[in-house]
């Protein structure tokens, strides 16, 4: 396993793009995202550019920087095992702990 997929964060020092990242972060974006997760899908309906909805998008990235230890370490996992959620239980926990709902 590459440097970068062991601690989930690329050359630049953010997260990777992978199913996992979001599949780590699912509940949280469900959550506590929903308003700001709305207003990007509705975005994304009015213009396909990617470029008009950055702002939208970037406002649910608050998760990542208070938490980035614990999501990092959880995603890396998510990644590793190919989104099993059985085994990567403990850092799913270390995470929640440190980021709660």
């Amino acid at each position: 396993m590459s440097t970068a997929m062991a601690t989930g964060l690329d050359a630049a020092g953010d997260p990777i793009p992978t199913s996992a990242v979001l599949t780590a972060s699912s509940k949280h974006i469900g959550a506590s995202c929903l308003s700001e997760n709305v207003a990007f899908l509705k975005c994304k309906q009015k213009d396909p550019n990617p470029e008009k909805c950055l702002e939208k998008g970037q406002q649910v990235t608050y998760l990542h920087q208070s938490c980035t230890k614990e999501m990092d370490a959880y995603v890396s996992c998510m990644y590793y095992n190919t989104n099993e959620f059985d085994l990567c239980r403990k850092e799913q926990q270390a995470f929640e702990k440190a980021c709660p709902l």
